[in-house]
């Protein structure tokens, strides 16, 4: 991942749970946004990652809609929200997707699969992966703000994808002793279950019971990711972590593009 070169994170032993600055650390680890956070924390401050990803969809919502009532078909408004959110992002979670596809599909062993994956260099695999994507996001984006309902449905699938990534690093042993996934450490069983509610609060008042349909969404996708991962690398990394939020995203996003669009 790109954002592997932002910071150098270690974990402290601290016993707090929760912090509100866990926030602006999220804000800062997961955004380029520019807010001072303390890192030391860790993992212990990947609760607030769902927070960060409302925050991402939010600010993309809202230039979205402006481009929107500037007269501007939906297909525009849609490529903006798309492409907000890569500039929120410096798309660190689309590098992780393209890694992750030319790694686990172009080498023939874990470690050709990661020195794939660390060249900066995109193939075939990580090309192809990442225009499915951002076109499937695209159209279900369009499909949401024809539907008058894009607010709610990114929110909803930003947050739960964020949360999906810290179930991958608590469920998965870092495959590499090196990198943001490594640096930030390993959320334990207390924290995953704080994001999880965290995700879960913010898709509800996103989303309400549709949030039901998107966290199985969810669920499927983030336990494929994470058996690939596990039989192609034998464990995780920042890419995986970027190739599970945009795959579980586009699910998320697709399944509630389909049910609210027909609504």
């Amino acid at each position: 991942m790109q954002g592997a070169n932002k910071l150098h994170i270690m974990p402290t032993g601290s016993s707090t749970r929760l912090r509100a600055s866990d926030i602006t650390v999220a804000i800062a680890l997961l955004t380029r946004l520019p807010v001072s956070a303390d890192h030391r924390r860790g993992a212990r401050a990947a609760w607030a990652w769902p927070v960060a990803g409302a925050v991402i969809a939010l600010i993309s919502v809202v230039v979205g809609q402006i481009v929107y009532a500037l007269g501007l078909p939906a297909t525009l408004a849609g490529l903006v929200v798309v492409a907000c959110s890569i500039v929120l992002t410096g798309g660190m979670h689309e590098d992780g997707l393209a890694d992750c596809a030319d790694g686990f599909w172009g080498g023939f062993d874990p470690q050709r699969r990661l020195n794939i994956m660390k060249d900066s260099a995109i193939g075939t695999y990580g090309t192809l992966a990442l225009a499915l994507v951002v076109i499937g996001k695209w159209i279900s984006i369009v499909m949401l703000i024809q539907a008058d309902s894009l607010a709610g449905a990114f929110v909803a699938a930003a947050a739960l994808s964020r949360g999906a990534m810290v179930w991958v690093m608590h469920h998965l042993e870092p495959a590499r002793r090196h990198g943001l996934s490594h640096s930030v450490g390993r959320p334990d069983k207390s924290t995953v279950l704080m994001t999880a509610a965290c995700a879960l609060v913010l898709s509800l008042l996103a989303t309400a019971f549709w949030t039901i349909p998107a966290l199985i969404a969810a669920i499927v996708l983030t336990l494929a990711v994470a058996a690939i991962a596990r039989a192609k690398i034998n464990g995780q990394t920042g890419d995986v972590l970027g190739a599970t939020q945009q795959i579980t995203e586009l699910g998320i996003l697709m399944v509630l593009a389909a049910g609210l669009a027909a609504g």
